[in-house]
């Protein structure tokens, strides 16, 4: 797979990733996009699932003044925001069967019209695509053909043991900055749980644990105590404890600090723009000015 991404680097023909959710195909889009001639551009990525069918044709090509009730402004789409990078198309396979012969038009003549608009657009962008599903079957054979002309596939995480200590540190030099917090490393014992576990949610499941250890944590190696209970009872609704662990955290923290936003951060330990970033997540940033008693 790493072969492969570096082969792909090299060049901008269209790729498509495919794999089980939660394997690190966006890991793998973004490793691309950094390691070619586009890397100084945009990487855009749109999750191809998660936007309404009505609103997805606007928002990949955008839409002119005018174009519809409520068009009150210009907008450019996701097309022309990566214009001299790459578009990351996640979830491919979740297009609607209308959206499909527009995407291949774009595709075939690399070029656009937005709504409204009489202009064709012409395109400088590099297309990675990806996929959880077999696009062979339920899904425009013409498009799946235009989208697989390097096809990598990302195996799953328990398939790829060496991986879990390699890509458990990149992670914990992420969070490590986002939050202010300095880890340098995981200690051995941690890193043989790690390494000891399914990881039934792959690499997402791996990221979540991280940054789970990095918060709770407060020395400079991440330690077992850190780590969130990797039980299989508990993964049934991992991301849930996760979310309910932090949000417990924050609820603590901001009482004691009487609902400072600063204070409460430096009792966490953690820089205030990331805790920010934490409250918004969980809906919580009414804790910033919230009285509250130890």
């Amino acid at each position: 797979m790493v072969r492969q991404a570096a082969k792909a680097a090299e060049n901008d023909s269209t790729v498509l990733i495919c794999g089980e959710t939660g394997t690190g195909k966006e890991l793998v889009a973004r490793a691309i996009h950094e390691n070619s001639s586009r890397a100084a551009g945009p990487f855009v990525a749109v999750n191809c699932g998660a936007v309404p069918e009505p609103l997805m044709e606007s928002e990949m090509f955008g839409y002119e003044k005018g174009a519809f009730t409520g068009a009150l402004n210009r907008k450019l789409g996701d097309f022309e925001g990566a214009s001299g990078g790459t578009l990351f198309l996640d979830e491919v396979g979740e297009l609607s069967l209308a959206m499909q012969p527009k995407l291949l038009r774009a595709l075939q003549e690399r070029q656009i019209k937005r709504l409204g608009g009489t202009r064709q657009i012409q395109l400088d962008i590099r297309i990675i695509a990806a996929t959880n599903r077999d696009l062979r079957h339920g899904f425009r054979q013409d498009l799946y053909y235009r989208l697989n002309v390097i096809r990598i596939s990302t195996p799953a995480l328990r398939d790829r043991p060496e991986d879990i200590l390699v890509l458990a540190t990149h992670f914990a030099s992420i969070y490590s900055r986002q939050s202010g917090r300095a880890v340098s490393g995981i200690s051995t014992a941690a890193g043989c749980i790690l390494e000891s576990h399914g990881w039934p949610g792959n690499v997402r499941e791996l990221q979540n644990t991280i940054e789970h250890a990095v918060i709770m944590g407060s020395g400079d190696l991440i330690l077992p105590e850190d780590l969130p209970d990797l039980t299989e009872t508990d993964l049934l609704d991992y991301q849930g404890n996760v979310a309910a662990t932090q949000r417990a955290v924050l609820e603590r923290a901001y009482a004691l600090a009487g609902g400072n936003h600063h204070t409460a951060s430096a009792l966490l330990g953690l820089n205030s723009n990331y805790v920010y970033d934490l409250l918004k997540k969980h809906n919580m940033t009414h804790l910033r000015s919230r009285p509250g008693r130890p």
